[in-house]
């Protein structure tokens, strides 16, 4: 993306605060106009000082440059506050812009990309956007509007003088244009090392119980030291580039300033430029000084955002795979009746369920077991629409799913996924998350059916525990029971468990099935678990193998047909057995 591109690409953000942006933009111009003023004021006054003005005169001359001096001062205050206020409510309006479209991506986006690269550029590429929207439009317009206005009343005052000092302007494009390119260029080698570090060091935070119990601490240090240290010579190869560019500038000023001073001096010492009209066009020279260094500044700060700006845009090109149509079924009530029809998932050339056909009526519970592997959390994903079939259909309450807003029908589905997830607040907050007016009552109500009442009896703050990042603070058990609570509190017409009493003893799963047998009543209940006591109590039980449903029937009937699920059945009795043993 280059800096056309790059402005392009945000006019949009420009023209929603475009009376700010000109109220600046009018403040800039005024500060200038007025700041090449001061000059000619300080000229006059000092050739009629040369020419015997009275101190009158003189003090009229003094009181004019202050209050120049002192407009100009305050113009640049506004400019300043003005312009850098614009860039910072454009960056409050990227950010949140950034983060809905974040959230609204597909899982398979966030299976393919590192949240420490997204978290990189949601900030640090971010903050660079913001400089270019500020500082880089603010000095940038200053910068060509001071050089525009000197240049003009140095013509005015000396054409051969002006000559002399725009000479190196043309040396100076081809630095920048030479710089700029390999600013760029560096620039984003820089960001992307920067987005390695940030997934180094969210990785290591998030599974830092891993890292702790396979001994990896030192390995892990050793690998983030690397990766700071390529952080580092690649800023430093940015630094010796930007070395090179502000001392080139600067010479190529000062002896433009030494041939100044000659030409001016031989043109004074000949009586063709009166010592004010010297001091006059030397003050303006000055004031070209920060126009000239600025430049280099300038194009550091647009080569930065533009390089940020096509990383953050490669985010926002990035559309989610489940979309609502353009016309969403209503869902005023959704009893719960689910029917597959002849359904296919494919990931790649991997096939996750094969023609699957099966009705779920409103109010059944539903038992899904099988291998690893066997498609069991593919087949609950299609119902609140986390993915979408690659052929076939899913019909809630008979309206093809795909007809709903996902946003719309999720709001009728409580699901416990297989992995569970709880965010670092309290546990009361993760209980009720989703549910926009929980009260407290409820939230016990639904802990304790879900078989957290007692530990939260034991935890010092109850249910105001914050449980860490991850709940890294509960064992798994709990956080299972955690995340069944918070489907309890969905009191949605369709509970999908996934596999989600895995982590507890068969005496508590017994305790929290007990407890959900209300919830079941009038519901449509899909348990997934490798477990016999789960699922025995189903209303119907299927088995699927390889993406297919091999077994289908109730617990009795498929014990009878000495399938995969007799097996289960005969194996977990024997293990249980076993234990009782021992």
């Amino acid at each position: 993306m280059n800096p056309a591109e790059a402005f392009r690409y945000l006019r949009p953000f420009l023209w929603r605060y475009r009376r700010g942006f000109f109220a600046g933009v009018a403040c800039l111009v005024l500060k200038d106009t007025i700041a090449v003023c001061g000059p000619l004021v300080l000229g006059r006054g000092i050739d009629a000082l040369k020419a015997g003005a009275s101190g009158h005169t003189v003090a009229w001359f003094a009181l004019l440059l202050l209050a120049v001096s002192a407009t100009k001062g305050i113009f640049q205050y506004g400019m300043r506050v003005v312009l850098i206020g614009v860039s910072r409510d454009i960056e409050y309006d990227l950010r949140n812009d950034l983060f809905a479209h974040v959230i609204r991506l597909s899982p398979g986006y966030f299976a393919k990309q590192r949240t420490g690269d997204i978290m990189a550029r949601a900030t640090n590429d971010l903050n660079q956007v913001r400089m270019l929207l500020g500082p880089g439009i603010m000095y940038c317009l200053e910068t060509g509007l001071t050089f525009i206005l000197a240049v003009a009343i140095m013509l005015r005052l000396d054409w051969r003088l002006t000559a002399i000092a725009i000479l190196p302007a043309p040396l100076v494009s081809l630095a920048m244009v030479y710089f700029g390119e390999r600013i760029h260029t560096r620039f984003e080698r820089i960001q992307a090392k920067f987005s390695d570090i940030s997934s180094r060091v969210q990785e290591n935070l998030a599974g830092v119980r891993i890292v702790r119990a396979f001994a990896q601490e030192r390995a892990e240090i050793r690998k983030f030291e690397q990766l700071n240290l390529e952080y580092i010579a690649e800023n430093l190869r940015l630094v010796r580039l930007q070395g090179l560019l502000q001392p080139l500038l600067e010479l190529l000023i000062g002896l433009t300033f030494l041939a100044v001073l000659w030409a001016g001096g031989y043109q004074v010492m000949r009586g063709r430029l009166s010592l004010g009209g010297f001091v006059t066009f030397n003050t303006y020279m000055g004031m070209l000084v920060w126009p000239m260094i600025a430049l280099g500044w300038v194009v550091n700060l647009i080569q930065r955002g533009t390089a940020s700006l096509a990383r953050i845009d490669e985010i926002l090109r990035a559309q989610p795979e489940i979309t609502a149509p353009a016309v969403p079924a209503q869902v005023p009530v959704v009893r719960g009746e689910i029917r597959l029809e002849n359904v296919s998932v494919r990931y790649g050339a991997q096939e996750a369920l094969d023609a699957v056909s099966l009705v779920i009526p409103a109010g059944q519970t539903v038992a899904i077991v099988g291998h690893t592997g066997s498609g069991k959390s593919t087949l609950v994903s299609l119902i609140p629409r986390l993915l979408d079939p690659s052929e076939g259909r899913v019909l809630i309450d008979g309206v093809d799913a795909r007809q709903f807003d996902p946003a719309e029908l999720r709001r009728h589905v409580a699901f416990v996924p297989q992995e569970t997830f709880l965010f670092s607040s309290t546990l009361g907050g993760n209980i009720a998350f989703g549910v926009e007016a929980g009260s407290p009552q409820q939230v016990a109500r639904a802990a304790e059916i879900a078989g957290l009442a007692t530990d939260i009896e034991g935890f010092p703050a109850g249910f105001e525990t914050v449980v860490g990042e991850r709940g890294i603070t509960l064992s798994g058990g709990q956080k299972q029971r955690t995340a069944i609570a918070r489907a309890v509190m969905r009191d949605a017409p369709i509970l999908i468990l996934d596999d989600a009493l895995s982590s507890v003893d068969t005496l508590t799963e017994d305790r929290i099935l007990n407890g959900l047998t209300g919830v079941f009543r009038g519901r449509t209940v899909i348990l997934i678990s490798h477990r016999v006591s789960t699922v025995r109590n189903a209303d119907e039980i299927l088995v699927l193998e390889h993406g297919r449903i091999v077994e289908r029937g109730s617990h009795p009937e498929l014990v009878e047909a000495g399938g995969y699920y007799a097996d289960l059945v005969t194996r977990q009795a024997l293990e249980e057995e076993l234990e009782t043993a021992q």
